[in-house]
């Protein structure tokens, strides 16, 4: 088995709900990249970043792929944004 590196990326934004939706854009657009696993992105302040907020749900789905909605999200997974 491969090792596994995670790149911490620091950003700002105003609350958490912004940091999130913020972690998930960069998250969907990291999917151009193979080596890319934006299902276990997480967003902490930057003084308490032992507490780590989930930014995707996550599960997995039929066919081995995982969720993109937001974490916590109603109804059933999905690829893609609900519009």
């Amino acid at each position: 088995m491969s090792r596994r590196y995670v790149v911490h990326l620091p950003v700002v934004a105003n609350d958490l709900s912004a940091a999130q939706r913020l972690a998930r854009v960069i998250g969907r657009w990291m999917l151009v990249l193979p080596m890319a696993d934006p299902g276990e992105t997480t967003v902490s302040e930057e003084d308490q970043q032992f507490l780590r907020h989930r930014v995707f749900c996550d599960l997995l789905m039929p066919g081995g792929r995982r969720c993109l909605l937001r974490d916590g999200h109603d109804g059933d997974c999905s690829r893609r944004l609900r519009r």
